[in-house]
This record gives structure tokens, C-alpha cells and sequence, in this order.
């Protein structure tokens, strides 16, 4: 009886140590899952914080963050600037000069006298010229003078003229431009193929801002 006593005796406490261990993981787990949930707490915490009314990020990094995919919408969409690397459009536009143009969605808007930004497949570049001939006109050049439709247009913006002699007649859905300084402009008049697809239109003039003494919208 005593063995056996001693036997169960000795099973009692090898229970009794297994169940302090057991109450030390279980303690040890709670310990760990509070610790869990403070330290989530405080990230959530240090986050709400971080993007709440009145914080730097809120009051700075989001405006700027705003400003900057607006005005990249903006200059993809709707506005964009170039810079001017000839004299073909002197006195209008001169060489370095920098221009706000508008996006160019409907052709059908263009005027004739508009400063049009287009890209040239012949040249295999980007120019800036004056739509002198809309789709379907017939222009006629004689000693420089333009005549579009059977009456000579005023162009007052031109200023150094030269004497030139042809016969254009702008096919649907083309147009023809020619540069101010016609005596110094490669354009139209010159290309083999002087029409240019509405598709390579890109867009318009409209402010010339640079430099800043010349500042003001284009005609």
C-alpha cells in the first residue's frame, strides 16, 4: 500500500507541476495576445494620427500629392507648353519664346489665322505654324499675296514677305499651313505633300508667357 501510495502521491505532484505549466502558458499566451492588441492599437493609433485633420500629412503631403496628378492630367489632357526653336514664325513668335497651347480635340473648331502645333509625317517632327487653308478651300498664291476662296486675305502679322507663286486646294479632312516669316519659313509651300491630316493636329496657341515682358494671347 505504501508503494502504491507513494505511486500516487508521486502522480499527484507530477499533475500538480503540469498544471502550473499549463496556467504558465495559458498566462503567458494572454500576456502575449494583450500585448498583441496594444501594440495594433498603437499602430492604428500613430496611423489615425498620421492622417488625421490638422496633421502634416493631411494638411501637405495629400495636397501636393493632388496638385501634382492634376496638373500631369492637365498637362496630358488639356494644356501643355512648348518652346519655339525657329524664326519661321518672326515677329509673331521668336526663338526661345515659350507659349500655353490648348489640346486639340475637335478640328472642325479651327479658324483660319489659328497658331496650330501639329506633327509633320513628311518632316518627322513637331512644328507650329498659321492655318492659312481649311479643309475643302482653294488657295491661291500670287507674288506672295494669299487669296483663299477667290478673295486675298489680310495678314497683317506678316512682315517679311517674298515673292512666291502657287495653286493649293486642301483635300477633306486636310489642312495647309504657312509660317509668318514667309521668306524664312519652310512650310506648305515647300513640303511635297503641303497638306497636313486633321489626325496630327495637336493643339493651339493661346498665350505667349515667356518672355515675360512679351506676356499675352496669340491671334
Amino acid at each position: 500500500m505504501r508503494e502504491e501510495d507513494e505511486m500516487m502521491e508521486s502522480k499527484d505532484i507530477d499533475n500538480s507541476e503540469n498544471s502550473s505549466d499549463l496556467t504558465n502558458i495559458y498566462y503567458s499566451k494572454s500576456e502575449n495576445i494583450i500585448e498583441d492588441k496594444e501594440e495594433n492599437l498603437s499602430k492604428k493609433g500613430f496611423i489615425a494620427s498620421f492622417i488625421s485633420k490638422g496633421s502634416f500629412f493631411s494638411e501637405w503631403i495629400i495636397p501636393i500629392i493632388a496638385a501634382i496628378g492634376i496638373a500631369l492630367l492637365i498637362n496630358k489632357f488639356l494644356v501643355y507648353n512648348v518652346y519655339i526653336p525657329s524664326e519661321s514664325m518672326v515677329p509673331t513668335l521668336n526663338i526661345g519664346d515659350k507659349l500655353m497651347v490648348t489640346r486639340v480635340y475637335d478640328t472642325n473648331k479651327i479658324k483660319r489665322g489659328d497658331i496650330i502645333v501639329f506633327f509633320s509625317e513628311e518632316l518627322n517632327e513637331v512644328l507650329i505654324k498659321r492655318a492659312i487653308g481649311l479643309p475643302g478651300d482653294h488657295i491661291k498664291i500670287h507674288d506672295g499675296i494669299v487669296n483663299v476662296n477667290g478673295e486675298d486675305i489680310k495678314e497683317d502679322y506678316v512682315k517679311n514677305n517674298e515673292s512666291y507663286d502657287g495653286d493649293f486646294n486642301v483635300p477633306d479632312n486636310k489642312f495647309f499651313f504657312l509660317g509668318d516669316n514667309r521668306i524664312r519659313s519652310y512650310d506648305a509651300r515647300k513640303w511635297i505633300n503641303p497638306f497636313i491630316d486633321a489626325s496630327n493636329i495637336q493643339g493651339r496657341a493661346r498665350i505667349k508667357f515667356y518672355p515675360f515682358k512679351d506676356f499675352g494671347s496669340l491671334n
